[in-house]
């Protein structure tokens, strides 16, 4: 089969826009939480209560993110993504009352950040189905890998936003501005047709939901392709994740940067300006066709530049490293998701979706576990790089499982 054209998806308009909204959606995410993990760290000092902010952050995602999946095979996918964001300009607008009236407590932010997990699985199973909505089947890899992009674009440009308004403004004026970013997704929805509520279908009921996620977990089960790529996403996201952001303060204070927030925001952009730039190149050159062994491969080489990244004492290699890791991370994260969408049956792929997210982000919940609570015990150095090590002899496993199945 000839390779499809570079950057296939962005043909199609409805993609463009999609992929802009999605963007912009990401990039006020991405400020809330560079502002809210700053101002966190400043006021707590504490690893754990970053540990615990990943915890309470994912948690929805491994509780509930089957059950959004068969809603949203069932249901209006643009309203579901509707209600997501309107709980996230809830809980931007939250934290900027209590900074700006100086009473946040720990359990403030741990329910922000519960309310905010919930409307991220409320909006992620969604805005997978959606993007079949939007192109073919032979555009499925293009468009998984660039919606990935985009949500790197936020993380990247967000930082940057982010850090530029606290610095002009006020922490707390910057992330109740914040909260209009999310009206233009709002809006975009109601416009376009693309994830509409399908003729005819039936609603579901709390009995149909426990049979959806029997379901799905059963096409998952029966799939070796599907599962060892549900496997691998949930490998890499329980013993690493995403740990490590909610702790880039810390890795800047011990690296000689604590006190300069430009190079912070930088440390913390470094992963999404990796996989920006992964996003590009692979894109541009249509690189890198749909492999179990090649996803798990780069996985492999992933765990070996967030190892680096932990043992390192430069700030400039720290840089380099976590740019390396988040080339990486989106090459062998999306190659996994366009799998599991490829061999998705149709009538499930919601459910089967549902599945891989509570592997591939609700497990992120216990990366909070893994690096920041038992970082607070031993360091968030030699938590993060025993966690990469770990992870990379779970992948060795898989990849000698694959050669006997593939």
């Amino acid at each position: 089969m000839a390779a499809p054209p570079s950057f296939a998806a962005l043909r199609h308009t409805g993609y463009r826009q999609f992929f802009l909204v999605t963007a912009l959606s990401m990039t006020a995410d991405s400020i809330e939480h560079v502002i809210s993990y700053w101002m966190m760290f400043e006021k707590f000092h504490s690893p754990a209560l970053g540990g615990v902010a990943i915890l309470t952050h994912w948690l929805p995602f491994l509780f509930f993110s089957v059950y959004m999946g068969a809603l949203a095979d069932r249901f209006d996918a643009r309203r579901l993504i509707q209600i997501g964001m309107g709980i996230f300009m809830l809980v931007s607008l939250a934290w900027g009352l209590l900074f700006l009236t100086d009473s946040l407590q720990m359990w403030h932010a741990v329910v922000l950040l519960c309310l905010h997990g919930i409307a991220g699985v409320i909006v992620t199973p969604a805005q997978q189905l959606m993007i079949h909505d939007i192109v073919e089947p032979k555009e499925l890899q293009s468009a998984v890998r660039l919606t990935t992009s985009s949500r790197m674009l936020g993380l990247l440009v967000g930082p940057a936003i982010g850090g530029a308004m606290m610095l002009v403004l006020s922490p707390a004026t910057a992330i109740l501005l914040n909260v209009f970013m999310f009206v233009p997704v709002i809006v975009w929805m109601w416009r376009t047709r693309y994830g509409e509520k399908k003729p005819g279908a039936a609603r579901t009921t709390a009995r149909g939901g426990w049979a959806d996620m029997v379901a799905g977990l059963r096409a998952t089960a029966s799939n070796p392709t599907i599962l060892l790529m549900t496997l691998l996403a949930g490998g890499a996201s329980l013993m690493v994740g995403n740990a490590y952001q909610s702790q880039m303060p810390e890795y800047a204070h011990d690296l000689g940067h604590g006190k300069d927030g430009a190079s912070y925001t930088l440390l913390y952009a470094a992963d999404a300006l990796g996989a920006l730039v992964a996003g590009v190149i692979l894109e541009s050159r249509s690189l890198l066709p749909p492999s179990v062994r090649t996803a798990i491969l780069l996985a492999m080489a992933w765990c070996i530049a967030v190892a680096g990244f932990a043992a390192s004492t430069s700030y400039p290699l720290a840089v380099a490293l976590m740019c390396v890791a988040g080339f990486l991370n989106l090459a062998f994260f999306a190659m996994a998701q366009t799998l599991v969408q490829m061999h998705a049956p149709h009538e499930l792929r919601g459910r089967v979706i549902g599945v891989f997210t509570t592997f591939s982000m609700g497990m992120r919940a216990f990366s909070g576990v893994t690096v920041g609570v038992v970082g607070s015990m031993i360091g968030i150095h030699w938590s993060l790089a025993l966690s990469a090590m770990i992870l990379f002899a779970f992948t060795s496993v898989l990849l000698a499982y694959s050669v006997r199945t593939h």
